[in-house]
């Protein structure tokens, strides 16, 4: 049974709060804690405010459903009502298509900089509805839009709004592309290329999205999609990286992109440790390159894929950081509490002068467990360095 302790101490913490203070870096000794200046919400209770709760090291986006994840993502990101802390355009997604949330992160990166809620359908949640009008999008200068429709999400009528549709989602995926180059005044000089068949293989490519400005596309497993394609030569020649292994994307899909650009796989099993080979990779200006400590981090569940976009808010801002993903019962694999520890920041002197890890822990403890974040707490923790420790 899952023990209770960290549970109590995590809600009585979370009620405590009156006051928004997200912590960019969990420091050791700091208590790190969210809330909002608006309305206060119990763990699970879902209103336009921050529903979290937070050990030193970790801030939890305490919410059930991928409709309250994304509401509490984007208000993490514009937690305030000045102009300056408000965005230019929300994003709506169908909560129906995994698909158009991740590729719809991308628009979270320049120049939009425009978080993610979700619909149910043409119906708007009230998680949803709550932080829209929370945020109140100025809309993207003199005629830019306060909300972009993506696929079959519902739109306010009373918000200026501009559609992105697509018959299926590699269509969609390239007309999202198309936008991103057009408000960007460039096409990116690299693509990623997600599996559309296996989600939680395609789930980290939406945080890199919303960090960088490189757009996802998708392919089927034997198969390049025409739509995928035509996006691609679109780039003209760019840097093209498939996220996963061949048996999701396999070698014939990799031989008819290599006609399009230069070719680079990023792939593992299980779904976990392909996580982390796309939060290790780098090649020049592509992608994470978190070999080691100093970083933000965000956690959700294999089986929930939604949250990939709905919290990638999270890793294109703040302390900045890749998506890991935690098992389907809401255990730390052992290959991500290894890479933690591969990351896990030190001193030899002073800790106030180190580095520190930061993780945002998505979905309430169903999702990922107060086991889990007990121990990626204790992973990201900064710890003295020894002679001993440095040379083993």
């Amino acid at each position: 049974m899952e023990s209770t302790t960290l549970r109590r101490s995590l809600l009585l913490g979370c009620a405590a709060l009156s006051a928004l203070a997200v912590s960019s870096c969990g420091r050791a000794g700091d208590a790190s804690t969210t809330g909002s200046s608006g309305a206060q919400a119990a763990p699970g209770q879902t209103v336009a405010a921050i529903p979290s709760a937070a050990t030193k090291n970790t801030t939890r986006v305490w919410a059930s459903s991928p409709a309250s994840i994304a509401a509490a993502a984007a208000r993490a990101v514009y937690p305030g009502s000045r102009p300056s802390q408000r965005p230019l355009s929300v994003v709506l997604a169908d909560s129906a298509s995994w698909q158009a949330t991740i590729a719809g992160a991308v628009l979270m990166a320049a120049p939009l900089h425009a978080p993610m809620l979700l619909t149910d359908g043409a119906t708007i949640p009230a998680a949803s509805q709550a932080a829209l009008t929370a945020l109140a999008p100025s809309g993207a200068g003199r005629d830019g839009p306060q909300l972009i429709r993506l696929g079959t999400a519902a739109s306010p009528t009373s918000l200026k709004s501009l559609s992105i549709g697509g018959n299926d989602p590699f269509t969609l995926a390239a007309r999202i592309d198309a936008y991103q180059a057009r408000i960007a005044g460039r096409w990116s000089n690299a693509v990623v290329i997600a599996s559309s068949e296996s989600a939680e293989m395609a789930m980290p490519a939406a945080a890199w999205a919303a960090k960088s400005g490189d757009s996802i596309l998708f392919s089927g497993r034997d198969k390049l999609p025409a739509a995928t394609a035509a996006a691609v030569k679109a780039h003209g020649k760019p840097k093209i990286y498939i996220l996963g292994p061949s048996s999701v994307i396999s070698e014939n899909v990799a031989r008819e992109l290599a006609a399009l650009g230069q070719v680079t796989r990023v792939g593992a099993r299980p779904a976990s440790a392909n996580a982390i080979a796309f939060a290790r990779f780098s090649d020049g200006d592509f992608g994470w390159g978190i070999i080691d400590p100093g970083h933000g981090l965000v956690l959700t569940n294999v089986g929930a894929p939604l949250t990939a976009g709905a919290a990638a808010p999270l890793s294109a801002s703040g302390s900045y950081g890749p998506l890991l993903l935690t098992g389907r019962d809401g255990s730390l694999p052992p290959d991500v509490a290894n890479y933690l520890r591969d990351i896990r920041p030190g001193y030899s002197s002073d800790p106030v002068r180190g580095v520190y890890n930061h993780a945002w822990i998505i979905g309430d403890p169903t999702a990922v467990s107060d086991r889990a974040q007990a121990t990626i707490d204790s992973l990201l923790e900064i710890a003295p360095v020894t002679k001993e420790a440095a040379t083993r």
